[in-house]
């Protein structure tokens, strides 16, 4: 490299200054030693990541109507994450900053059912999503679709994007007929910095291949959904080849390598550390959709050995991930030399006023919406036991769900069926008071935007449901202790993948191991028929494999609603006035050991 003057004359100074130093004399030429190396060209940039917001503005618990709270006394909603994304770019110049999402969005809270539901943004002249209008003021460069993206059908999803300032990216979100993206499947920015060339950074979206059975009712014959791992090695080459001097996956997919739906896909639901070590090109993954806090995660390339760091901030917008990357400028290009991750804690800060004050009309009127009554009832019920008890709060979701299967399929063929029905503890919190009973109290027993079906099952199959359910429980010996807090969950079993089935009667031995604890399994006060044919009132998540419960997704469809099972439990409250636990509740499960009950 030719010498310019201020290089010459800085290395004929150092070099003359040495020499006289060593001998008094300056003898040795300044060419003796050459010019003095160029310190190298360095930049450093931080992307910033959430994931599984699910309509958390506020820190607000719309079922409880206050603040949000719990054992580790988090926070919750965008308004805080505001708040931590502004001191961040004020820490390190906002040029030289990314904020991207890992997806689940539009779905979770009564906030983002009324926007979908009770005030559409899909209606003409509609509203702005409260999400939207709060990312768009927040700053995201770019999100990844959830799985829950598509709860509430493609219409309402596209309206969503169209209100967006940034891009949803879905790489393996494919057009079912031309096998073409359906979403953008990635998006390109470039940073500057101060040594000539910008930084290229690609960001590839990938969401989730489960929601071909999860949604399968609002997306079949419309999209695919190929697997996590297939779609990047398709696309990050691309992306390298277009310029991209880093490239981040957004992932709503977690880094366990397993599926909730078994071997009903042949895609991996939990794919983003199988995407770290099978495709090359790959420098750091935003992971969402277990609804788990992973600081930072390092997964060797198979093919390279290079690290890839993964990091999962905490859902609802309790934490704020950042991507810190360090670049040197290396033979014409931008290389990553270092990458790390952390998380950072909202309950840290105060919520951003601005958005809280962009907000505050969609809030109340949520807030005046979930406090309408529509009832009353004659007694208390609450959930707090009902992962080891029969409890009459969980009899009453089954109690409407059979009823409404019952008259769906009154006058037809199946109409002498007996009808049985699952429902699942969803929150150990939920409760309905004696007195007066609001929309938020009925909703809150259905957190999700299931809907209801009906599918033909056999006794034998019935039995093998219960026995699937049952794993819930950690083994426990006739005779020793039983702790609550450790008697569930066993296997990281969740709460909504243990069902309980009303219109039969059973006991659970839980000094049994897991697939044999099914005891006196009894229809009408007989031992049941392997034979018999039954319906099961099921939620569509259930229905279409969701927890890989047996049978269920492989049988008979019989009926499907399109409306929300909370819906339809809020409608038959208003319908009936008063809920009396009278009319439905039994004790028709419970936990034995020898045949002696635990509780």
């Amino acid at each position: 490299m030719p010498l310019n003057r201020r290089t010459f004359l800085e290395s004929s100074v150092a070099v003359g200054a040495g020499a006289t130093l060593a001998t008094g004399v300056a003898t040795a030429p300044a060419q003796a030693h050459g010019p003095r190396p160029r310190p190298a060209k360095r930049y450093s940039f931080t992307v910033m990541g959430t994931t599984d917001l699910h309509g958390n503005v506020f820190n607000w618990d719309y079922f409880t109507d206050k603040e949000f709270d719990d054992k580790a006394h988090n926070d919750v909603g965008l308004a805080k994450i505001s708040t931590l994304v502004d001191q961040v770019r004020t820490a390190k110049g906002k040029r030289n900053t990314l904020l991207i999402d890992a997806g689940d969005t539009i779905q979770g809270t009564q906030l983002s059912y009324y926007y979908a539901k009770v005030d559409p943004i899909t209606a003409r002249r509609g509203p702005v999503h409260p999400m939207a209008q709060a990312m768009n003021a927040i700053g995201y460069d770019a999100a990844a679709l959830g799985n829950h993206e598509f709860n509430y059908g493609i219409p309402v999803l596209r309206k969503f994007e169209e209100q967006c300032d940034f891009p949803l990216l879905g790489a393996n979100a494919l057009d079912a007929k031309t096998l073409r993206p359906a979403f953008p499947p990635y998006s390109m920015h470039r940073l500057r910095t101060p040594h000539g060339r910008d930084v290229k950074v690609a960001i590839l979206g990938l969401t989730n291949p489960g929601i071909a059975i999860w949604d399968k009712a609002n997306v079949s014959g419309k999209m695919v959904f190929p697997g996590l791992e297939e779609q990047a090695a398709k696309w990050v080459p691309k992306l390298r080849s277009m310029g991209a001097d880093v490239v981040v996956v957004s992932a709503h997919s977690g880094s366990s390598g397993t599926s909730s739906y078994g071997d009903q896909l042949p895609h991996v639901e939990n794919a983003a550390g199988l995407v770290a070590e099978q495709v090359p090109g790959i420098d750091a993954i935003l992971v969402g959709h277990a609804h788990t806090e992973i600081p930072e995660y390092r997964v060797k390339n198979k093919e390279t050995g290079k690290d890839v760091v993964l990091s999962e901030p905490l859902k609802w917008g309790q934490r704020l991930t950042l991507f810190d990357f360090e670049l040197v400028w290396q033979k014409g290009r931008w290389v990553v030399e270092k990458v790390g991750a952390q998380v950072l804690n909202s309950n840290t800060v105060e919520e951003d006023p601005k958005i809280v004050g962009l907000l505050s009309d969609e809030h109340k009127k949520v807030v005046a919406y979930v406090n309408q009554i529509i009832g009353t009832s004659t007694a208390t019920m609450a959930t707090a036991d009902a992962p080891w008890k029969d409890e009459p709060i969980i009899d009453l979701i089954n109690h409407v769900q059979a009823e409404t299967v019952k008259a769906a399929l009154a006058g037809g063929e199946y109409a002498a069926l007996p009808v049985l029905s699952q429902a699942s503890c969803f929150s150990r919190t939920a409760a309905i008071p004696s007195g007066q009973v609001t929309i938020r109290d009925a909703a809150g027993l259905y957190v999700f935007e299931n809907t209801l079906e009906a599918r033909l099952l056999t006794g034998a199959q019935i039995k093998d449901y219960l026995e699937f359910s049952a794993r819930y429980y950690v083994r426990t010996p006739a005779g020793a202790p039983v702790d609550t807090a450790k008697l569930t969950n066993a296997d990281g079993t969740p709460d909504y993948n243990y069902d309980a089935v009303y219109g039969v009667t059973y006991e659970i031995d839980i000094a049994k191991p897991a697939g044999s604890r099914i005891v006196n399994l009894s229809f009408g006060g007989k031992p049941i028929d392997p034979a018999a044919q039954f319906v099961l009132a099921v939620n569509n998540y259930r229905a279409s494999g969701g927890g890989a419960f047996p049978h269920v997704a492989n049988a008979k469809q019989l009926w499907a609603n399109s409306d929300e099972i909370r819906n339809t439990i809020i409608q038959w409250v208003k319908a009936k006035g008063s809920i009396d636990p009278g009319q439905f509740a039994s004790v028709d499960w419970k936990l034995t050991r020898d045949g002696v009950p635990v509780f």
